[in-house]
């Protein structure tokens, strides 16, 4: 059977009115703010009315696993790939319709048309410049392990969203230094919750840098600035692992009893229209698909230079494994 991790009872809410049968389930594991975008979108333009439950990539991919063929979802949508490609290889997605896959370029999804790229978001370093002058930035995610950043860099291990991109360092640079680079990791970063607790770190001056996703800074940056204002990105770029962009994933389940629906939504949030919501809305994530410009605020795709990573391959119960070994989880 294939797990993400130990098994875990998911708290999921379910919107809307209760469990409909007339509407199309979402397993949710985006940010709740943009599939709620895309749902009022999609459903003004379709007609169609959808719900969903809200949950974690883990703890979302574990459930769909657990209820197999069974399972009352029609649709599941991640923040990043690794939970969607477990759920992918345990046989549980239908094919993605060939026109929903020709909207979105191959280095945004599988080889197996099992799902299909919806937004990516990419890893940067954040840095307070009052701790950290920029020819003391590291040039590369494997620097970070070195004796010189104890106690200097933040992270959020136990998060999903961190755990995909040492998913991406294992693919990348296979597992001996990906061991390596965790007991560094074990001896040298300092533990926050999540992303955003990483970023308030950092501006505070608790740390002088930390390991995040690019769109908690914008966020903060285009509100109130609170938890970014002494801080500045730093892009690793040269394909190097620090570099990787994470894809979330959309995929309809081969269970699904309003399968047409279900690849509607999937052409739907992959297409112009549900692109345009990433570029003009609040998540500020990258579109992937359909051709469709990022937000003007993020540095644009093509010029974060990253490495090539097959996102249907990152492996998170390897992942789970390796960082438990090493005392991070």
């Amino acid at each position: 059977m294939v797990v993400l991790v130990a098994a875990t009872t998911v708290a999921a809410t379910v919107s809307c009115s209760g469990a409909d049968q007339n509407e199309l389930l979402i397993y949710n594991a985006q940010h709740e703010s943009l599939t709620k975008e895309w749902i009022e979108a999609f459903t003004k333009e379709t007609g169609i009315k959808v719900r969903y439950r809200q949950g974690g990539d883990t703890e979302l991919g574990n459930q769909l696993i657990a209820e197999g063929a069974g399972s009352p979802a029609d649709v599941f949508l991640t923040e990043n790939s690794p939970a969607i490609a477990a759920v992918e290889r345990a046989g549980l997605l239908a094919d993605v319709d060939p026109e929903t896959v020709g909207q979105v370029p191959t280095q945004y999804r599988p080889a197996s048309n099992s799902w299909v790229g919806v937004a990516a978001r990419s890893t940067v370093f954040v840095y307070n410049p009052a701790k950290l002058d920029a020819g003391q930035l590291p040039k590369s995610l494997l620097d970070l392990q070195t004796p010189g950043w104890r106690g200097r860099w933040g992270a959020p291990p136990a998060k999903a969203d961190f755990q995909a991109i040492v998913a991406a360092l294992l693919e990348l640079r296979g597992r001996p230094a990906t061991e390596q680079w965790l007991a560094g990791m074990k001896t040298n970063a300092v533990i926050y919750n999540d992303n955003i607790a990483t970023l308030r770190a950092v501006n505070g001056g608790e740390v002088a840098g930390g390991v995040i996703y690019h769109y908690y800074w914008y966020r903060d940056q285009a509100k109130t600035k609170d938890m970014s204002a002494n801080t500045r990105l730093h892009y690793f770029k040269n394909e190097d692992p620090g570099a990787f962009v994470s894809v979330s994933g959309g995929g309809v389940l081969a269970s699904s009893k309003r399968s047409d629906e279900a690849q509607q939504f999937i052409r739907f949030v992959s297409g112009e229209r549900g692109q345009q919501v990433l570029r003009d809305g609040t998540s500020f994530e990258y579109p992937v698909g359909s051709g469709v410009a990022a937000n003007s605020a993020l540095v644009p795709l093509e010029q974060l230079q990253a490495p090539a990573v097959n996102p249907s391959a990152l492996d998170s119960a390897a992942v789970t494994e390796l960082m438990t070994r090493a005392g991070l989880l």
